[in-house]
């Protein structure tokens, strides 16, 4: 085909190409932005966990990295209130290890029940219906929690295998209170409960044994404050036989829980290279939280939340949940009548170098989603931040 009957698309993808590997591409050095981390994650890296990435990689069968799994497992079960053999941190971000957890658990003609008061409860259906499972619904409006009577009456009728829940919410700034009775519900019925704790887990009450969950997920990168890449994943005795009994393996083979178990049980037999910088981090990020005792880290949590939110209110600004089921380490603000929110992103982003987010899914445009999480969850980055709040809400015209 010659020059003048080859499309101009063709044309421009071959120089693409040609350009490609003439020339090397001119990249300076690595200089990200310094910003203060408020949004709904990542959170601000504590220097500790930065230092420990920063250490010589070693094999991931070394002697000394087994040591250091075996550590990370225990200071696991430490912050999830566990004893569960079964915890192990998933080699991804938290998305990896909630389809991890949703697509061992829920076998092709399996229910799963899920919520719809959320984002999050969404992204369960469309992985457990990946799974090969059917999806029914137990209805919510966002920004408010599940009612134990309308999930009961969900069970009733549609008899699931496994109940999904998100114990706080990131998309509403919602914390699903009543748990145990949520847990109980789904048990009397032999079905299996899956607990989202991803903007949870080291940030705000959390008790796996006791509150009866039979696995629970989470990410590194809010309350842990450690960077995404390893996420904490948790299975009982119940579930991982479940798991290991399954007539048909998982469809994930990377994400497939009866060959993980082999490099992260007793054998340590290879499965896949672990990303060893981040089973650093996690490890450096949970001796953090062991030394602080979790029961502390929650309470932290919970002050200076409490101080961003009086904060919010004296500048007029009102939280989307209700103080019952308020979410301290993710809090939902209301966006006031005239003010644009992406506007304001934008203005404490390029002045104050400061991150919050916008609303997700049915709350987009209509909620600021502020992070007070791990080691972002400061006195002196929540007023930074209420000032700086102040300042862009002034430059929109807003007046408190």
């Amino acid at each position: 085909m010659d020059q003048a009957t080859t499309s101009p698309e063709t044309r421009e993808r071959e120089g693409n190409a040609v350009r490609a590997s003439d020339d090397p591409p001119e990249v300076g050095e690595l200089l990200p932005p310094d910003r203060t981390l408020m949004g709904p994650g990542p959170s601000d890296v504590h220097p500790r966990v930065l230092r420990a990435m920063s250490t010589p990689l070693i094999g991931h069968l070394d002697p000394s990295f087994v040591e250091m799994m075996n550590e990370v497992q225990e200071l696991l079960r430490y912050t999830f209130r566990t004893d569960n053999k079964w915890t192990i941190p998933v080699s991804g971000t938290g998305s990896a290890s909630m389809e991890s957890a949703i697509g061992n658990m829920v076998e092709p003609g399996d229910t799963m029940l899920v919520p719809t008061n959320g984002y999050f409860g969404d992204r369960m259906a469309k992985m457990a219906r990946r799974a090969g499972g059917e999806v029914v619904e137990v209805d919510a409006p966002w920004g408010e929690p599940l009612d134990p009577d309308d999930v009961a009456d969900a069970f009733d009728e549609h008899q699931p295998d496994v109940f999904g829940f998100v114990h706080a919410e990131t998309s509403t700034g919602v914390l699903q209170p009543d748990v145990p009775e949520l847990t109980s519900i789904a048990h009397d019925h032999d079905a299996y409960v899956i607990a989202d704790t991803v903007t949870s887990l080291g940030g705000v009450e959390l008790r796996v044994d006791e509150w009866d969950i039979d696995v629970a997920y989470s990410g590194p990168q809010k309350c842990l404050s450690c960077p995404p890449g390893a996420s904490p994943l948790t299975l009982n005795d119940r579930a991982m036989e479940k798991v290991l009994d399954r007539d048909e393996s998982s469809r994930s083979w990377y994400l497939d829980l009866s060959l993980l178990e082999g490099y992260w049980g007793e054998e340590r037999a290879y499965h896949h290279t672990a990303p060893i910088t981040n089973v650093y981090s996690i490890r450096e990020a949970l001796r953090l939280v062991a030394e602080e005792g979790i029961e502390n880290r929650w309470e932290r949590h919970r002050e200076i939340a409490g101080v961003l939110k009086s904060g919010l209110e004296g500048l007029g600004l009102d939280l989307h949940a209700e103080e019952e089921y308020w979410l301290p380490s993710l809090n939902a603000v209301e966006v006031p009548d005239g003010v644009d929110d992406g506007a304001v992103i934008d203005y404490l982003l390029e002045e104050h170098d400061l991150e919050i987010a916008s609303g997700l899914g049915a709350l987009e445009g209509d909620i600021w989603r502020i992070g007070c999480m791990g080691y972002s969850a400061k006195r002196k980055n929540v007023e930074f931040l209420l000032a700086a709040l102040e300042d862009a809400l002034e430059a929109q015209g807003y007046d408190a």
